[in-house]
């Protein structure tokens, strides 16, 4: 059964996804940014779920602006007093944020979570409630064969991630892991082709920065030794149909990553201010140049797994903790150790929290500047409330971290290269174009050569871009863009303001002539031509993205203009 009820932008969909276990689904719309950091194509949804034995869990909750909607229809389902368990898969609010609502309904409830989940509930729900610390291989019967397994998955994305298994049902609960933002009457994820490229842009923004943790979690999911027929994800559709394929990518995608032989320690404060978000940006920026990365929570980090990170990393970004309270004790005794651990090889960058109470930056920049440490970039300091332009500067202050330590294994890779095939790839013309994007206050360009038309019907065809490039970010499946076509002869100029280094966060058109395409992107207007695009589809290369784009509407600006052509000497580097 699978009803829906409200007008779209905010609704509820229930559907009985199995004997003795309903679904309850919150769904978004008309969201296009998910906490800023990224842009959404397809809005999201919020799923929680209920299991009912001889006593009943509810697995999480909703986001608080579905509060009313979602206490309406969980009271529509069951009655709040017989649930027995609340199971806190994490505590980021997408998930939690309802809790204690449901507590208010439901006081008999014992919630059920990691350690430092139960830890984190206590700041965010001001009253007393029973609860149940579980840990890896732990079990909670109830009853009529749904015997939950728990599975520690710290670090997707929080460092209090558990997942549930109900062996009955054959069902996994996973939250945030296996999810994507896409938002559709459909409850299941039939249409593969459709979800595909949200599937991997959301692990792309949430996972890859923990590849690690992706592996180690999915090792401990293998470690059941049962089958797994649904996973029953926090955000999209579940997945039943493509359980395999799907699971599948993740584990190819996190090997790739985790096999990078440079690493960058990035620790953060999962509960304080925006150092999650903060540092998620900046991992992610990271993880694009192909270097690896590995977060930690320093609130109550392992000091022997925090020796052991640092003592593999090439590279360690901080985000400050705050100078007062009890997460300050715990994070400044991570800091000692973090500094005990580094040594002059490796590279340091520290940012801002924006916690209202972050601990002075410039002291503890110091202290590793008398350590003979690098600075791996500016340090990053907020004053204001993180906006969209903000987490853009992030991640391409972290596309920078990772450019400077992999340059010297790729200058290796370059000059291990046989000189006349170089030469002769490098006979390969290409015209000259600029590429400019934008998003709500994000903006960027990039110079573009490898451009071919593809089809006829529709009007459309391929660009490549770099993995590591900062336009990337806003050149995901449906996004817009123009492709600005360069003319012989006055090119020049548009080419060398466009192909110089922009520190993280400039703004690439100052002292460009510009106007607003129908689209709301730039053109620039010295441009021979320009073609209003949209990205169709993206295909994964080794280093690259070839993205299809179909074309809306374009013009030629002087009619007996040409294109400029680039000729290159060698065609295995820019």
């Amino acid at each position: 059964m699978v009803t829906s009820v409200q007008p779209k932008r905010l609704t509820m969909q229930v559907a009985d996804v199995a004997p003795e276990m309903t679904t309850i689904r919150s769904l978004d719309w008309d969201r296009d940014r998910f906490d800023i950091e990224f842009g959404l194509q397809n809005g999201t949804t919020y799923n929680s779920h209920i299991i009912r034995g001889d006593k009943v869990a509810l697995v999480d909750t909703s986001h608080e602006k579905f509060r009313q909607l979602y206490l309406d229809t969980l009271t529509g389902q069951i009655d709040p007093k017989r649930i027995d368990y609340i199971i806190i898969s994490h505590t980021e609010p997408d998930h939690s944020g309802l809790v204690g609502d449901v507590l208010e309904l439901a006081p008999q409830a014992t919630v059920v979570g990691a350690k430092v989940a139960i830890a984190f509930l206590e700041n965010l729900i001001h009253r007393p409630f029973q609860r149940q610390v579980v840990k890896n291989g732990d079990v909670l019967d109830l009853g009529q064969g749904h015997e939950l397994t728990f599975i520690n998955a710290p670090n997707l994305h929080w460092p209090d991630t558990i997942f549930t298994y109900d062996p009955k049902t054959a069902i996994l609960f996973t939250c945030d892991a296996f999810g994507l933002h896409y938002c559709s009457d459909d409850l299941y994820d039939e249409d593969l082709k459709a979800i595909s490229p949200d599937f991997r842009f959301y692990y792309d923004c949430l996972m890859a920065p923990n590849a690690r943790s992706v592996l180690s979690a999915m090792k401990r999911m293998d470690a059941l030794d049962a089958p797994i027929q649904t996973i029953a994800t926090g955000h999209g559709p579940l997945l039943r149909h493509n359980v395999e394929e799907l699971t599948g990518r993740y584990r190819r995608w996190s090997q790739a990553k985790s096999q990078a032989e440079t690493l960058v320690a990035v620790f953060y404060i999962s509960d304080y201010g925006y150092s999650d978000r903060i540092s998620q940006a900046i991992a992610r920026g990271i993880t694009k140049t192909g270097v690896a990365v590995e977060m930690m929570d320093m609130r109550g980090a392992d000091t022997h797994e925090v020796q052991e990170l640092v003592s593999r990393a090439n590279g360690v970004a901080i985000g400050m903790p705050p100078s007062s309270g009890d997460r300050a004790k715990q994070a400044q005794a991570t800091l000692g150790t973090i500094l005990a651990a580094v040594h002059s090889k490796q590279t340091i960058g520290l940012f801002e929290s924006y916690g209202g109470d972050d601990d002075p930056i410039d002291p503890l920049m110091s202290r590793f500047q008398e350590l003979d440490v690098t600075p791996a970039f500016a340090p990053i300091r907020l004053k204001d409330t993180p906006t969209e332009a903000t987490y853009q500067l992030c991640e391409e202050t972290g596309t920078d971290f990772g450019q400077l330590l992999s340059q010297k294994d790729r200058l290796k890779q370059l000059k291990a290269l046989d000189g006349d095939l170089q030469k002769a790839l490098g006979r390969i013309s290409s015209g000259l174009y600029i590429i400019t994007a934008k998003q709500g206050d994000i903006s960027s360009a990039m110079v573009a050569s490898w451009v071919s038309q593809a089809s006829f019907e529709p009007l459309g065809f391929t660009i490549s871009v770099a993995k590591d490039r900062a336009i990337e970010s806003l050149m995901q499946v449906g996004d817009p863009f123009v492709l600005n076509v360069l003319e012989e002869g006055r090119h020049l100029p548009l080419m060398k303001h466009f192909l110089k280094r922009f520190p993280p966060g400039a703004d690439r058109f100052a002292g460009v002539r510009t106007r607003l395409a129908q689209n709301g992107v730039p053109i620039l207007a010295d441009a021979l031509a320009y073609l209003e695009c949209q990205v169709a589809t993206r295909m994964e290369m080794s280093d690259h993205w070839l993205v299809y784009c179909t074309v809306q509407d374009g013009r030629v600006s002087n009619p007996d203009g040409i294109t400029a052509v680039h000729h290159r000497k060698v065609g295995t580097y820019y």
